[in-house]
C-alpha cells in the first residue's frame, strides 16, 4: 500500500449518502496539507446547476457522465503531483468505469454506516434526489453495499464523529 500512495497520492472517500464523506474529507485534507474536492460540488460548478436540477432536467445518466469526467480529471491532477482527498457521491463507486479508474490511481476508503443512521441524517434534506422515500432509499443502499465492500479499506463511521473518522484514516497502513 505504501507504494500505491506514493504513486497516486489521492484518497477517495466512498460510501452511501449521509456517511460523512465531505465533512471528514475536508478535515482529512486539512490535516494532510492536501487539496480537498467534493465531486458533487465540482459537478455543480461545471454544470452551473445543482445536482437535483441535473437529475430533473437531464437525467441520472447525464449526471453519471459528468461525474465520471470529473473523477478522471481529478485523478489525473493527482498523478501530476497534486495530492488530494476526494469525496465522491454515493453512486460514483458503483459505476464499473469509476472503480477501474480508482484501481489505477487512488486508494478508496469506505465510510460504513448503518442504513438507519444514514436515513436519519438525510431524510430531512431536500437536495438529495435519491432520498425521497425510505423504501427506495433502503433498496438503493442494499444494491450499492456490495460495491462499497470492494473499497481498499473500510471504516465504521456510523457513530463516529468526523475527527474520529479522520484519526482512524490516519492510522491506516498508508502513511
Amino acid at each position: 500500500m505504501h507504494l500505491k500512495l506514493k504513486i497516486a497520492p489521492v484518497l477517495v472517500l466512498v460510501g452511501f449518502m449521509g456517511s460523512g464523506k465531505s465533512t471528514a474529507g475536508r478535515l482529512l485534507a486539512e490535516r494532510l496539507g492536501w487539496s480537498f474536492l467534493d465531486l458533487d460540488e465540482e459537478i455543480e460548478r461545471r454544470a452551473g446547476k445543482a445536482v437535483t436540477q441535473i437529475f430533473e432536467q437531464e437525467g441520472e445518466s447525464r449526471f453519471r457522465q459528468l461525474e465520471h469526467e470529473a473523477l478522471v480529471e481529478q485523478l489525473q491532477l493527482s498523478r501530476n503531483g497534486r495530492p488530494r482527498v476526494l469525496a465522491v457521491g454515493g453512486g460514483a463507486f458503483v459505476e464499473a468505469r469509476n472503480q477501474q479508474q480508482l484501481e489505477m490511481g487512488g486508494i478508496s476508503i469506505w465510510l460504513d454506516c448503518p442504513v438507519e443512521t444514514l436515513w436519519e441524517r438525510v431524510s430531512r434534506e431536500s437536495h438529495r434526489p435519491l432520498a425521497q422515500r425510505r423504501e427506495d432509499f433502503e433498496r438503493l443502499y442494499r444494491e450499492r453495499l456490495p460495491h462499497y465492500q470492494r473499497a481498499d479499506f473500510t471504516l465504521p463511521a456510523g457513530a463516529a464523529e468526523p475527527l474520529e473518522v479522520v484519526e482512524a484514516i490516519l492510522k491506516l497502513p498508508l502513511f
